[in-house]
């Protein structure tokens, strides 16, 4: 036996014409979106094709629900899910675009008012969930960063040139979004991007609004103080905010643990504070612990933390509250990197902001799949988790009487998981 044939597994390799698929868990977000009626308002929202026998809309948004779900990064990874479909059009995918024509489609529709048909898409599929949240929801407003090479790119201030895009959340599903150049501040037009997402919301709500320093701005100040709406922003550190802290005496100063009850080297303490154009003041909450690293020119014996706030509870519950804005984080990251979003397929500006906001939608489906139909293990599951469990799952599609039957290879306890998905799919619509 030759070194090479020891190296090699004692089998032969060959090609198979039998209906084979990897990918048979997909089926669950397939069904899913049936039931949220969600290809019908595709065709409704985008509009028909121009002839006849050219692609309606939802036979370029499904394949690519599908490729984000499944993992592809890249237009041409349509192919994978090609490679499969002798299969894939008994679940779902009937007819699949190539990805040149999945690109011009992009560059078509982002020119012709395509975002906000996705955004519609997306207010709509989040709805059901919105509306069963408790009378008090919190926002969760932030940017992220999406680094890119293309001509139409901007310089962002981490000094890489890409896109700024502009995204609020709630309890993990994103309602609004806004597709900006790199070179966008967050805070650029915080009073639209915020009366957008409010449109957004079921009636009726409480509305607290949880942000970092972009938004430590008078009018959203001023918005936040108004109607039973509440707010707690991370405040700038501007010679205003450092005089008010200034006049903190001594004895003001309390220990702050944490919520567990674990104890800090950190001290909390309030005052109350305005900006130039605010109606009303506000409490200014401070936290300083001991500057360990002390710079030439600003040798303080503390570092400070503020954050502006209208809110009723104590100081420390509120900075407790406001430190899980941290939350919004992982959600850009399960966005960006579990869903494909943090390199961008085209050129143009405006296809690239139709694929995002495809890919918001995307995300949001994943979002109500682990909320409305999985078992509560799943609840914090990544997609890469969800890919790696049920949605890569060979299966073998055969033809019995006058149905056709997916036999996927699994065991039978992942199998009641799988058929009882689907009941519940049914059940919602």
């Amino acid at each position: 036996m030759s070194k090479l044939q020891q190296n090699l597994l004692p089998i032969k390799l060959e090609q198979s014409q039998e209906r084979l698929t990897s990918l048979a868990g997909l089926v669950l977000v397939e069904e899913l979106g049936r039931a949220k009626g969600l290809w019908a308002r595709v065709d409704e929202l985008f509009g028909r094709p121009g002839s006849g026998r050219g692609y309606k809309a939802s036979e370029y948004v499904r394949p690519l629900l599908w490729l984000l779900h499944a993992g592809g990064r890249r237009l041409e990874d349509v192919r994978e899910l090609r490679a499969e479909q002798g299969v894939l059009a008994q679940m779902g995918l009937q007819r699949l675009p190539s990805a040149d024509a999945i690109g011009d489609w992009l560059r078509r529709q982002g020119e012709a008012g395509g975002v906000r048909a996705a955004q519609q898409l997306s207010k709509e599929l989040v709805w059901s969930y919105l509306e069963s949240m408790p009378e008090e929801i919190t926002i969760d407003p932030d940017a992220t960063i999406i680094e890119a090479n293309k001509r139409e790119a901007e310089w962002t201030y981490e000094k890489v040139k890409g896109y700024q895009p502009m995204l609020a959340y709630v309890n993990e599903v994103c309602i609004h979004h806004e597709f900006r150049a790199g070179n966008e501040p967050a805070g650029a037009r915080a009073l639209g991007f915020i009366r957008a997402y409010e449109r957004k919301l079921p009636p009726g709500k409480k509305l607290y609004l949880r942000s970092d320093s972009a938004y430590y701005q008078a009018e959203v100040i001023n918005h936040y103080s108004e109607g039973g709406r509440t707010f707690s922003i991370t405040a700038d550190k501007d010679c205003a905010v450092k005089g008010a802290i200034s006049q903190i005496r001594e004895h003001q100063w309390q220990k702050f643990g944490l919520k567990d009850g674990l104890a800090t080297d950190r001290q909390i303490a309030e005052t109350v504070h305005c900006l130039e154009h605010t109606r009303k003041a506000f409490r200014l909450l401070v936290l300083r612990w001991p500057n360990r690293q002390p710079s030439l020119f600003e040798a303080t014996p503390y570092c400070y933390h503020a954050v502006a706030t209208n809110r009723a509870p104590s100081a420390s519950e509120i900075i407790w509250e406001h430190n899980q804005r941290g939350e919004s984080e992982n959600w850009h990251k399960e966005l960006k990197l579990g869903f494909g979003m943090e390199q961008l397929p085209c050129g143009q500006f405006a296809a690239n902001a139709l694929f995002f906001a495809i890919g918001v939608l995307a995300y949001n489906l994943g979002v109500l799949l682990k909320v409305e139909v999985l078992p509560e293990e799943y609840r914090h599951s990544t997609v890469q988790t969800l890919r790696w469990q049920l949605y890569r799952l060979a299966a073998k599609l055969v033809r019995h009487g006058r149905q056709w039957i997916l036999k996927v290879r699994t065991d039978s306890e992942k199998l009641a998981l799988l058929l009882a998905v689907r009941k519940k799919c049914y059940e919602l619509s």
